[in-house]
């Protein structure tokens, strides 16, 4: 079933909940949780049926959880009851924050709970492009082992060698916190502000990201999607890296200009790559980057545990339970809303 309820009851004495609408499939216990607290219309697949369904309850609805949706000055004209729209996701980049703040609309999202999970994920990455996993899996299961490793088909160490990240944010010094303590890589970071803490804690050198790229083995970015942040890596920065290095992306596909990553890969100014992200997900079965062995790639799994994914669920509900009863959202992302309601 698409569609748990259709259409919002008209708010009567007995009626007094907020309208939601939830415009992803949501676990059944968040949704009870959601259900105690509001009216929601629950949209478990977003199709042609339940655009037109979010579409017409829009006008009604006080709050909107999910994932992905643009939330902009056209979609905000359309709902003017609208308090809060809480993101199932660390990243907000589908948010325009200022036209939410204009129409007095709150903004949430879901730090840290995924950090420790998305952060395992950049480290597999990272070993699987260095010891080139994927595609030894695939020589096994393929029936072409038949005779001894050459040097050839010789993958590269991690420890000990220097992890670039650029953007050491909650999730950057978790993975700093993994190849230091757990490799002794050396690292170094490039970011908006100073990071004392991991510096202290993991010995890492704040540096230019023109500095970064040209003595890291491993970069791996790991930023906010901004207009500052789109194409970061570019033509420029990966012709400064070395040869023998393996870029990584786990943050959003459009801060790398992907055309560029491809001319890096073919003509071998740099060794490999692994991506959990795409300019354009899910990505096309042609793009070049899918014919290359010495790139690893995901689709966009960083934060796909069940554990993980329910605790964001539940985050992003409380989040929403407590701006439509007045209260702080536990994150959020526009305080400026909730001081002058």
């Amino acid at each position: 079933m698409v569609l748990l309820l259709f259409s919002f009851r008209k708010r009567g004495a007995a009626n007094m909940k907020p309208k939601v609408i939830a415009y992803k499939k949501i676990y059944p216990e968040v949704l009870a949780y959601l259900q105690e607290a509001c009216e929601v219309m629950h949209l478990e697949e977003w199709n042609e049926e339940a655009r037109s369904a979010f579409d017409a309850a829009l006008g009604e609805a006080e709050g909107l959880i999910g994932t992905g949706l643009k939330i902009d000055h056209e979609l905000l004209k359309r709902a003017p009851k609208l308090k809060i729209v809480s993101n199932i996701a660390v990243g907000y980049d589908n948010f325009d924050l200022g036209a939410m703040s204009r129409h007095h609309v709150m903004a949430t999202n879901t730090p840290d709970v995924l950090t420790d999970t998305v952060a395992d994920t950049m480290m597999g990455l990272i070993l699987a492009a260095a010891r080139r996993i994927p595609e030894m899996d695939q020589l096994v299961k393929s029936g072409r082992w038949t005779s001894p490793l050459t040097s050839a088909q010789f993958g590269t160490d991690v420890h000990h060698k220097t992890l670039g990240i650029v953007g050491m944010g909650r999730i950057g010094s978790a993975i700093a916190k993994r190849a230091h303590l757990g490799f002794d890589m050396n690292i170094l970071y490039h970011n908006r502000s100073r990071n004392v803490e991991v510096e202290r804690r993991y010995q890492a050198t704040y540096c230019t990201l023109d500095e970064l790229c040209r003595q890291a083995d491993f970069v791996c970015v790991m930023v906010p999607l901004t207009e500052e942040t789109t194409n970061l890596i570019g033509e420029k920065e990966f012709q400064a890296m070395k040869k023998t290095a393996i870029f990584i992306n786990g943050s959003r596909g459009a801060t790398v200009d992907e055309k560029a990553l491809v001319k890096a890969l073919r003509e071998g100014e740099i060794l490999a790559a692994g991506l959990d992200v795409f300019a354009k997900e899910p990505v096309d079965h042609d793009h070049p980057l899918l014919g290359m062995p010495n790139v690893v790639t995901l689709p966009h799994i960083g934060s796909a545990t069940e554990e993980t994914r329910f605790r964001m669920a539940q985050f992003a509900a409380e989040n929403l339970v407590a701006g439509l009863q007045g209260k702080r959202p536990p994150a959020l992302l526009n305080e400026e809303v909730y001081l002058n309601s």
